[in-house]
């Protein structure tokens, strides 16, 4: 799209016509002055008279080829003044946003079936599954890393901003495919060495674990965990899974259960990082926590498209430039 940054200066172009009305009534401000010719300087008018009338018809086209061009001179040097502009689409910039681990159990009990949703129940990792990859889609500006953990922690996906991998990386794992047990501490401490290696020096890394039990394996502990996140200075959101019943005969009843969940570990977890506790009993818990975070990190709204931008005043700067030439050599070869 060509555009002008000084539209305004296209007014300069009637400059020459605001002088031609003034000149000739500068002309006559001071009236004529009174001479009275001598006989020689009679004689030198005619002769002047009579070689203007011989070149008059010759000449008469020449000016007005010279008026044409110099009209065209002054036109180009006016749309050059307006500094002409090729502006290209706005283009989307990926903005510095924040770095971001998540942490999803997938210890042997997150196969089981006691997340309700739409009076259906659901394992709990299927729920995990389909509110992370909504979670990630709705990230669109930061990194994203994915550590699985069970008996042991493993970084399946480095922080990148490529979400469509990562969504099918945790779409591929399975309950207890790291083993039975839970080693929460070696999951944190895994996450923190990798937002340790990407060093940006801005505060805006954040680990969300989610996991349905307690810290029964591993060789780092739960405190050693909590202390280790507070020396990095990492915000850490802590989600409990599990449902406080259990359903039998597809849901047709539920009984009281025993989570196995150490909430108070998890919520000491998140406080010592500024960060917060939740607890997803069923699908629509989790999905409203997953919400909740995205709120309370929300993503910069600013800065987010660019436009690239040409000049092409130099264009008509050049038409008129090589115009002016012409009108030079023709004024030369004239004379």
């Amino acid at each position: 799209m060509i555009s002008f940054a000084y539209p305004e200066a296209i007014w300069v172009i009637l400059l020459p016509l605001v002088a031609y009305a003034i000149l000739p009534v500068a002309s006559k401000m001071y009236g004529d002055a009174l001479r009275v010719p001598f006989l020689k300087d009679i004689l030198k008018i005619k002769e002047n008279v009579r070689m203007r009338n011989r070149f008059r018809l010759q000449n008469r086209s020449i000016s007005w080829f010279k008026m044409l061009l110099l009209m065209f001179v002054w036109m180009f040097m006016t749309v050059a003044l307006c500094r002409p502009q090729w502006a290209g689409e706005p283009q989307r910039v990926k903005h510095e946003g924040r770095d971001i681990l998540l942490v999803v159990d997938i210890s042997n009990s997150m196969s089981e079936r006691d997340f309700l949703y739409r009076n259906n129940y659901y394992s709990r990792i299927d729920a995990v599954k389909s509110v992370v990859s909504h979670f990630a889609d709705e990230r669109t500006d930061d990194r994203i890393g994915l550590v699985l953990f069970g008996t042991r922690a493993y970084m399946q996906v480095p922080l990148t901003y490529d979400k469509k991998s990562l969504k099918e990386v945790l779409q591929t794992a399975t309950a207890g495919m790291a083993g039975n047990s839970t080693s929460i501490g070696d999951a944190v401490a895994v996450a923190l060495k990798n937002l340790a290696e990407v060093d940006n020096g801005k505060d805006n890394k954040i680990i969300i674990l989610l996991t349905d039990g307690e810290n029964n394996d591993g060789r780092m502990s739960f405190p050693q965990a909590i202390k280790l996140a507070q020396q990095e200075k990492v915000k850490v959101y802590t989600i409990g899974a599990g449902s406080d019943t259990q359903p039998f005969f597809g849901g047709l009843f539920a009984i009281p259960a025993n989570s196995g969940l150490d909430e108070r570990s998890l919520q000491q977890l998140a406080q010592a990082t500024e960060g917060t506790y939740f607890r997803a009993k069923d699908v629509d818990s989790l999905i409203k926590i997953y919400d909740e975070i995205n709120k309370m990190e929300a993503q910069e709204q600013q800065g987010r498209f660019v436009q690239e931008v040409k000049d092409l005043f130099y264009y008509p700067a050049a038409v008129a430039g090589m115009l002016f030439l012409c009108l030079l050599l023709l004024i030369r070869k004239v004379k």
